[in-house]
C-alpha cells in the first residue's frame, strides 16, 4: 500500500510551468543602451551647464569669447574650439557626473550578465572554446567590469591614485578580453567576426595617436593637443561599447526563461518547437514595443514643430503692420489656420490621413524658411507649412476616431509637443530655435531642427507602410456621431481651448509676465519657476484620463476661479492662478479634441479654427486699439477675452461629458470609450506609459536647464565702479525685431555691453503677446551681462511695454499707466536704486502718439509730478514725442524740476529725451541704432555726488574730451564708422561738460 501511495504521489506531481522567456539579445541591447547613454548624456550635459569650465586644461582654457545659448554645440567640432576630455565631462561637475553615474550603473547588470552568457555561449552551446579557457575569459571579464565601477565611482578629484590604478587595469584586461572574444567567436557567425575585427583594431589604434597627443599637451604644451587627444580618448569609448554590442548577433539563439518549478501557476505553459526551442513570444512584443516607442519620439518631435510654426506665424506677421503703423494686409495670412476644412472631402482627408509622415515632410518648409531673407517670402513659407501640418493633425485624428486608442495616442503627442516647446523656449531664453526669426548668428539651429523633422517624418511615413495597424485610417470613420452631442460647443470648445493654450501656455514664462508687478512684490521670476508653468501643464495631461473627472463641474470650476485669480491679482497669487488654470486646461484638451471628431469635418474645423482667429484678433484689438477698425470697442477688454474664452470651454466640456454619457449608455458612438479590439487596449497602456515616461523627461529637462541658467547667469556688477560713476540709456527696441525680421536680443546685448551702460530703458518691449511669439528676450541680455530686470506694467495692462535694466540693485519701483483717454495707453516705471549706496530715482517711459496732443500733455504732466515730488537724485530716460523747447518739453523739463543732458538745439531730436538732477553730468552721446530697430540710442554718464543739492541745476559748458579720466570717457570704438552699424551720429562724437 506504501508503494502504491508513493507512486501515485509522483504521478500527481506538478509539472515545471515556463512562465515567460527573454531573449538573450536584449542583454545586449539594454547594456549598449545604457552604456552609450552614460558617456552622451553627460556629454550633453556637462557641456550644456559647465562648457566653458569642463574644457579648461591645466595650461589652456576656452577662447575669451561668449556664445549663444547651443551655440556652443553647434560649433564645438570647429578648429578654434575646444572639447572635453571623458574625465573632465563625467567625473568633475554635477550633473553631469551624477547623470554617467547613474547610468553606469544601470550597465552594471547587463555587463556582468553579459560576461556570464558569453562564458556559456561559447563553453556550452557553440564548443569553440575550452573549458579551462572560457573560465580564463570569465575572470578577465568580471575583473574587467569591477575595475570599471572603481574609476566610475572613484574620480581623479576624489583620489587621483585609486582611479588611475583603476583605469589601468581596465585598459590592461581589455586587451585579453577583446581578443580572447574574438578568438572564441564562432567561426559559424561571420558577421560577428567581421565586427569585432574592425572595433578590435579601431579601438588599438587609436591608442598610439592618443598617446601622442596626450605627450604633446603635457610635456610640449601644444595649443589645441588636449582637445585632439579628447576625440582619440572619446573614440575608444565608442569602440569599446561598440565592440560589446557585437554580442547582440551571436545571441539570437540564446534566451532566459522564467519557470515556475512548483507547478501552481495559472500562467499556459509554453509550447516548444520541433527543435526542441521554446517558441519566442516575448520577441514579438518587445519589437511592437521599441516600435511603438520610436513612434512616439518621432511624432513627439513633429508635434513640437507644429507648435514652433503656429507660434511663429503672429510673429511674423507682425513684423508688417509693425512698420506700417496699421493694417498692412499681411494679416490675412492668419487664416490659413483654416485650411483643415478641406478635410471635409472624405477622399481629401484619407490621403492626408495614409501618407501623413509623406505631409508632415512637407510641411516643414515652414521651418526651412528661415532660408529666406525677404521677409515677405518668409511669412509665406511658413503659412504654408504650417497650414500643411495643421491639416495632418487634424486628419489623423478624424481618420482614427473609431480607434479610441490610436486617437488618444495622437492627442497625448500633439499635447507633449507643446511641452517640449515650452521647454526648448526655455533652453534658448524664451526664443524657439528653429523659429523663422532665428538663423546662426543669433543662436538659431535651424538646420538640425530641419533634419530632424526630416528623419522623423520619413520614419512616420515607413512605419506607416509596414505597419497599417498603427497608421492613422480607418475603414468606418465616416460615420458620424449618434451619441447627442453638439457640433457647435464642440468645435467652440476646442477653438477656444487652442487659443488659451496658445495666448497663454506657449511660454513657461508668459503668465508671469501677465501679472508682474513692482519691486518689492515683482513676483515670481521665469527661472526657476518656469519649470512650475510646465509641471502643472504635464499634470493636466497625466490627469487627461480621469475622465469623470476632468468633465465635472467641480473642475471646470476650479479652472475658472484659477483665471478668475489670475486676472485680478498680481505677482505671485496671479501665478498661483495660472498654474491651476494650465492643469485644468491641459486635462480637458483630449476630450474637447475628441469631440470634434464626432462630427463632420468641415463645419467642426472651419468653426473651431475661425473661433480661434476671432479669439487671436480680439487679444490683439485690446492693446492695438489705436490702429484697428473698431479698436475703440475692444480697448483694454482683457476680460472679456478670457471670459468668452473659459465660457466656450465650458460649452466644449459640457458637451464632452454630454457625449461619454450618451457613449456609456451603450451607443456605438466614435466619442464614447468602448475599446473593441484587444489591439486598441494595447494601444491606451503603451501610451499611458510612454506619456507619463516622456512627461518625465521633459520635466527633468526642464529642471536641467532652469539649474543650468541660474548657475551661468553673471551676477550684476556696474561696468566701472570707478569713482561712483554710471552710464544710462534710452532705447526704442521694436520688440527685438530687427529691420530684417530678425531677433535682435544678441544684437541689442552687444551693444550695451560695448557702451558699458548700467541702466537702460528699452521700449517697445512687451513682447508676451501672441502677436510676438510669447517671448520675454530680456532673460537672455539680462542673465548674459548681469541685470537686474523690472519688465515694467504686465501684459494685461495693455501697453506697448517699457523694460528696466539695471546693474544696481532695485529698491522699489512703481508702475504707471499713464493718462491716456483718447490714444494707445502709455506706460512708465519709476524705480528706486541703490548706486553706490546712495537711493536714484529712474523713469522710463514711453508717451503716447503725436496725433494724440491732449494724451500727451496729460501724460507729460503726471510724468513732472512724479518727477518733482521725489526727494532723491533723479534720472528721466522717456520717448516724449516733442522739440526741444516746445511746449511739452518745457512742460516736462521745468515742470518736473529736471535738466536736460543737452539744450543744443537738435534738429534731429524728436522723441527720446533723457534728463537728470542732484548728480554730476559727465557726458552725453547719441548713437545709431545698427538696423535693429528706427530709433538710436540717447546715453548719458553721470557721477553720484555727495551733496546733491550743489548740481541741482546744470550747467551746460563743455569740455574737451582729454580732460575727462580716461574711465569715465566713452568708448572710442563708436568713433567713425563705429562697429556692427553702431557709430556716435549727429555730433559724430559724445560730448563732455564741466559738471
Amino acid at each position: 500500500m506504501a508503494e502504491k501511495h508513493t507512486a501515485s504521489s509522483a504521478h500527481h506531481e506538478p509539472l515545471p510551468v515556463t512562465i515567460a522567456k527573454i531573449p538573450a539579445k536584449f542583454i545586449s541591447y539594454s547594456h549598449t543602451i545604457f552604456a552609450y547613454s552614460a558617456f552622451l548624456i553627460a556629454l550633453f550635459a556637462g557641456c550644456y551647464t559647465h562648457y566653458y569650465k569642463i574644457v579648461q586644461n591645466e595650461y589652456y582654457g576656452y577662447p575669451d569669447v561668449r556664445e549663444v545659448g547651443v551655440k556652443r554645440f553647434t560649433n564645438i567640432l570647429s578648429t578654434h574650439h575646444r572639447f572635453p576630455s571623458v574625465s573632465a565631462t563625467t567625473g568633475d561637475r554635477y550633473p553631469a557626473r551624477a547623470i554617467f553615474q547613474i547610468f553606469i550603473a544601470l550597465t552594471s547588470g547587463p555587463r556582468f550578465a553579459l560576461v556570464f552568457l558569453w562564458y556559456y555561449y561559447t563553453t556550452r552551446s557553440s564548443g569553440s572554446s575550452s573549458p579551462a579557457f572560457g573560465k580564463f575569459l570569465l575572470i578577465v571579464g568580471l575583473v574587467r567590469t569591477i575595475s570599471c565601477g572603481g574609476w566610475t565611482y572613484i574620480t581623479s578629484t576624489d583620489d587621483h591614485l585609486a582611479h588611475d590604478i583603476a583605469m589601468i587595469i581596465y585598459l590592461v584586461c581589455t586587451l585579453p578580453w577583446q581578443l580572447g572574444s574574438l578568438y572564441t567567436t564562432p567561426k559559424s557567425n561571420p558577421a560577428a567576426m567581421k565586427w569585432r575585427r574592425f572595433f578590435t583594431v579601431a579601438f588599438f589604434a587609436s591608442l598610439p595617436p592618443m598617446i601622442y597627443f596626450f605627450l604633446q599637451h603635457k610635456i610640449h604644451k601644444v595649443p589645441g593637443a588636449y582637445t585632439t587627444y579628447a576625440f582619440f580618448e572619446w573614440s575608444l569609448i565608442l569602440y569599446d561599447v561598440a565592440f560589446d554590442a557585437v554580442t547582440a548577433l551571436d545571441f539570437q539563439t540564446f534566451e532566459f526563461s522564467i519557470i515556475d518549478l512548483s507547478g501552481n501557476s495559472t500562467a499556459t505553459p509554453v509550447s516548444f518547437s520541433k527543435e526542441g526551442h521554446a517558441e519566442d513570444t516575448i520577441s514579438p512584443i518587445a519589437l511592437r514595443s521599441l516600435t511603438l516607442a520610436r513612434g512616439f519620439i518621432t511624432e513627439t518631435y513633429l508635434a513640437y514643430v507644429f507648435w514652433s510654426m503656429l507660434t511663429s506665424l503672429a510673429l511674423l506677421i507682425w513684423y508688417f503692420p509693425l512698420w506700417h503703423m496699421g493694417i498692412s494686409g499681411f494679416e490675412a495670412f492668419l487664416f490659413i489656420t483654416l485650411s483643415p476644412m478641406i478635410l471635409g472631402i472624405g477622399p481629401v482627408r484619407r490621403l492626408f490621413a495614409k501618407y501623413r509622415g509623406f505631409f508632415h515632410l512637407l510641411s516643414l518648409i515652414g521651418v526651412a524658411s528661415y532660408l529666406k531673407v525677404d521677409p515677405v517670402w518668409r511669412l509665406s513659407l511658413t503659412a504654408i507649412g504650417l497650414g500643411i501640418s495643421l491639416t495632418t493633425w487634424c486628419a489623423t485624428w478624424f481618420e482614427t476616431r473609431d480607434h479610441v486608442g490610436t486617437l488618444d495616442r495622437s492627442i497625448m503627442i500633439w499635447g507633449i509637443g507643446l511641452l517640449v516647446h515650452n521647454v526648448m523656449k526655455m533652453a534658448w531664453w524664451s526664443e524657439n530655435p528653429i523659429w523663422p526669426i532665428m538663423h546662426k548668428a543669433n543662436g538659431g539651429i535651424n538646420e538640425i531642427g530641419i533634419a530632424l523633422g526630416i528623419i522623423a517624418s520619413l520614419e512616420v511615413f515607413a512605419r506607416d507602410l509596414s505597419s497599417p495597424a498603427l497608421s492613422a485610417p480607418s475603414g468606418s470613420s465616416s460615420q458620424k456621431s449618434n451619441d447627442g452631442s453638439n457640433w457647435f460647443l464642440a468645435s467652440a470648445g476646442f477653438g477656444s481651448l487652442l487659443f488659451a493654450l496658445h495666448s497663454m501656455y506657449s511660454d513657461s514664462s508668459t503668465i508671469m509676465r501677465w501679472s508682474v508687478d513692482g519691486y518689492p512684490a515683482y513676483g515670481p521670476e521665469p527661472v526657476p519657476w518656469g519649470v512650475a508653468t510646465i509641471g502643472a501643464l504635464a499634470l493636466g495631461l497625466l490627469l487627461s484620463s480621469q475622465r469623470r473627472l476632468v468633465t465635472s463641474l467641480p473642475w471646470y470650476a476650479l479652472g475658472c476661479g484659477g483665471c478668475a485669480v489670475f486676472y485680478g491679482y498680481s505677482g505671485w497669487n496671479a501665478f498661483y492662478g495660472g498654474l491651476v488654470l494650465a492643469t485644468v486646461l491641459t486635462s480637458v484638451m483630449p476630450i474637447l479634441v475628441r469631440s470634434i471628431t464626432s462630427h463632420g469635418a468641415f463645419k467642426t474645423l472651419f468653426t473651431s479654427f475661425m473661433i480661434y482667429n476671432i479669439l487671436c484678433l480680439a487679444h490683439v484689438w485690446v492693446v492695438a486699439y489705436a490702429f484697428v477698425p473698431g479698436g475703440v470697442y475692444a480697448r483694454e477688454r482683457t476680460n472679456w477675452v478670457l471670459g468668452s474664452m473659459m465660457a466656450l470651454i465650458g460649452a466644449g466640456v459640457y458637451n464632452a461629458r454630454k457625449s461619454d454619457q450618451g457613449g456609456a449608455n451603450g451607443q456605438n458612438a466614435p466619442g464614447g470609450l468602448k475599446i473593441k479590439k484587444m489591439a486598441q487596449l494595447h494601444i491606451v497602456k503603451d501610451t499611458r506609459f510612454l506619456s507619463r515616461l516622456s512627461i518625465a523627461g521633459i520635466l527633468v529637462s526642464s529642471i536641467l536647464v532652469a539649474l543650468n541658467r541660474n548657475l551661468s547667469a553673471v551676477t550684476p556688477a556696474p561696468f566701472t565702479s570707478s569713482a561712483k560713476s554710471f552710464t544710462a540709456a534710452i532705447w526704442t527696441i521694436h520688440f527685438a525685431l530687427d529691420d530684417d525680421m530678425w531677433a535682435s536680443e544678441v544684437r541689442i546685448r552687444d551693444a550695451l555691453r560695448d557702451l558699458e551702460l548700467d541702466v537702460v530703458g528699452l521700449l517697445e518691449s512687451d513682447t508676451q503677446r501672441i502677436i510676438m511669439g510669447n517671448r520675454d528676450w530680456a532673460q537672455f541680455i539680462a542673465e548674459d551681462l548681469g541685470y537686474y530686470v523690472d519688465y515694467g506694467p504686465s501684459t494685461m495692462k495693455h501697453t506697448w511695454g517699457c523694460l528696466m535694466l539695471s546693474k544696481f540693485p532695485i529698491i522699489k519701483s512703481s508702475h504707471h499707466l499713464l493718462p491716456s483717454p483718447v490714444g494707445e495707453l502709455a506706460c512708465a516705471i519709476h524705480a528706486t536704486l541703490d548706486v553706490y549706496g546712495q537711493p536714484v530715482d529712474f523713469i522710463v517711459s514711453h508717451n503716447g502718439q503725436e496725433e494724440d496732443p491732449v494724451d500727451r500733455e496729460l501724460q507729460t504732466t503726471e510724468l513732472a509730478r512724479i518727477m518733482r515730488t521725489s526727494p532723491n537724485p533723479f534720472v528721466f530716460l522717456g520717448y516724449v514725442v516733442t522739440k526741444p523747447h516746445d511746449y511739452l518739453y518745457n512742460l516736462l523739463f521745468d515742470g518736473g524740476d529736471m535738466n536736460d543732458i543737452d539744450t543744443t538745439d537738435d534738429w534731429d531730436r524728436w522723441c527720446e529725451y533723457v534728463g537728470y538732477r542732484g548728480l554730476r553730468r559727465v557726458g552725453y552721446a547719441r548713437i545709431s541704432h545698427g538696423k535693429i530697430t528706427d530709433t538710436e540710442i540717447q546715453s548719458g554718464k553721470f557721477q553720484v555726488v555727495d551733496d546733491p543739492q550743489q548740481y541741482w541745476k546744470a550747467s551746460y559748458d563743455q569740455v574737451p574730451e582729454s580732460s575727462i579720466p580716461p574711465e569715465l570717457r566713452y568708448p572710442q570704438m563708436f568713433r567713425d564708422k563705429g562697429v556692427r552699424g553702431h557709430r556716435y551720429h549727429v555730433f559724430n562724437e559724445p560730448r563732455y561738460y564741466i559738471h
